[in-house]
């Protein structure tokens, strides 16, 4: 029985060490892959003109392979849909963790994972029939296809994922946390903004670069809404286009080897790179709260 259990062990443990390292392998592989195909097309056009240039011209003569606009269009969208997403995800979360009675709980954690399973395509299609007519009326402008019209669809899409992260995070907070805290005088709103929110803070931020890593990710529905502009955007409310977009786009009417060929793929290290720095930057925050 023992050279059973430990032969188990031995199996799991290696089991998930082999799934660490393939997890590390494949993310490295997919680098390389872009960075390979990423650097032929740096090499026969300047990465300033290409980071900064403002025109997105692939097929005029001269191209011009500026992503500035793509850039800015895919940041503006992710700030619009963070800014909208993160207070509604996470008061959802403590409402359903903190507030909610039993059964009310149980159906609308069901909700929110069933709002998780919707494909991307579909949302996307709802907002160009109910959510662009109505900023259109709303605001008085010529097209609903906005860079307002993809935060907020992209928002629609984070929030499941930010409410089913941060309820867990709440959830798993030590009940001896609440009861000690009440026990000192502080009232169930004190002990879920000044305790619980504490102790669940890593957890919460995970939840919300999640979240944010769904929306910078996104393609379908963003190309869908968004109006496909490759301007510098000045406000919420006129068209954009983002580094996703761009890539499913254009990637299937391509030549194979061409510049704009690989352009799309300097496109997608940029985008990486992005991707990349901002889970730094929430691993180096978590790392300070946990201290």
């Amino acid at each position: 029985m023992k050279l059973d259990k430990k032969i188990k062990e031995f199996t799991i443990e290696n089991l998930i060490f082999i799934s660490g390292i393939l997890t590390i392998i494949f993310v490295v592989l997919i680098f390389i892959f872009l960075f390979k195909e990423g650097i032929l097309f740096l090499k026969v056009y300047p990465i300033i003109d290409f980071l900064f240039g403002k025109l997105w011209y692939p097929i005029s003569d001269p191209a011009k392979f500026g992503i500035l606009p793509l850039i800015l269009g895919s940041l503006l969208v992710t700030l619009g849909a963070t800014v909208i997403s993160v207070p509604l995800g996470i008061a959802s979360a403590f409402y359903i963790s903190e507030i909610a009675p039993g059964k009310l709980r149980d159906i609308l954690k069901y909700l929110i994972e069933l709002l998780a399973a919707i494909p991307s395509v579909v949302i996307g299609f709802v907002g160009m029939i109910t959510l662009i007519p109505l900023i259109k009326n709303i605001f008085h402008i010529p097209t609903g296809l906005t860079a307002l019209s993809g935060s907020i669809t992209l928002a629609f899409m984070a929030i499941p994922t930010i409410v089913s992260i941060a309820e867990d995070a709440i959830t798993s907070v030590p009940k001896s946390y609440r009861e000690a805290s009440i026990a000192l005088g502080a009232t169930k709103w004190q002990t879920m903004y000044r305790v619980t929110i504490r102790a669940a803070l890593p957890g919460i931020i995970a939840a919300i670069m999640l979240g944010i890593g769904r929306v910078i990710g996104e393609t379908m529905a963003v190309m869908m809404i968004t109006g496909n502009s490759a301007v510098i955007p000045q406000t919420f409310l006129q068209p954009i286009r983002t580094m996703t977009a761009t890539i499913a786009a254009e990637m299937g009417e391509t030549v194979r080897g061409s510049n704009h060929y690989y352009a799309l793929f300097a496109i997608g290290v940029v985008l990486f790179a992005i991707t990349f720095v901002i889970n730094f930057l929430a691993d180096t925050f978590l790392n300070k709260v946990k201290k």
